[in-house]
C-alpha cells in the first residue's frame, strides 16, 4: 500500500495568521456601525470576521488610539528595545517580585510572632 503523502508535504500545515491595517479596521468598523441592524452579520460574513473584532477595534478607535489598532504581536514594524531598556524592565520586574516576597515574609514573621506570644501565654497560664 502506498502513501498519498510521498513527498513529505504536511497536509495539515498551519495557516498564516491574518493581519489588518489600521485603515482597514477603521473602515470596517464604520461600515459595520452604518449598516442596518439586519445587515451587520452580512458585513462580518463577507469579511470573515467575528463580532469580537468589531468590539475590540471600536474600543481602540474610541480611545483615540490609532496606534493601538496595529497588532504589535504580529506587526513587522515592532520597534526593537535597546539593551538598556530591556535590562531596566527586567530589573523592575525583579524588584517588584522581591518586594512582594518581602511583604509576604514580613506577614509570615508577624503571624509567627503572634503565635509564639500566644503559646507563651498558654504556657504561663498552665503553670
Amino acid at each position: 500500500m502506498t502513501s498519498k503523502n510521498t513527498q513529505g508535504i504536511d497536509p495539515a500545515a498551519r495557516p498564516k495568521r491574518r493581519s489588518f491595517s489600521a485603515e482597514y479596521k477603521l473602515r470596517i468598523v464604520a461600515e459595520y456601525d452604518a449598516a442596518p441592524k439586519n445587515e451587520k452579520g452580512a458585513v462580518l460574513r463577507r469579511e470573515r470576521l467575528y463580532h469580537s473584532h468589531i468590539t475590540e477595534w471600536r474600543a481602540a478607535r474610541d480611545a483615540g488610539a490609532l496606534d493601538n489598532l496595529v497588532d504589535r504581536r504580529t506587526s513587522p514594524a515592532r520597534p526593537k528595545k535597546s539593551s538598556v531598556e530591556v535590562e531596566n524592565e527586567k530589573l523592575r520586574r525583579q524588584v517588584e517580585r522581591l518586594e512582594r516576597e518581602l511583604a509576604r515574609n514580613k506577614a509570615a514573621l508577624e503571624v509567627l510572632g503572634k503565635a509564639s506570644a500566644l503559646l507563651e501565654m498558654i504556657s504561663e497560664s498552665a503553670d
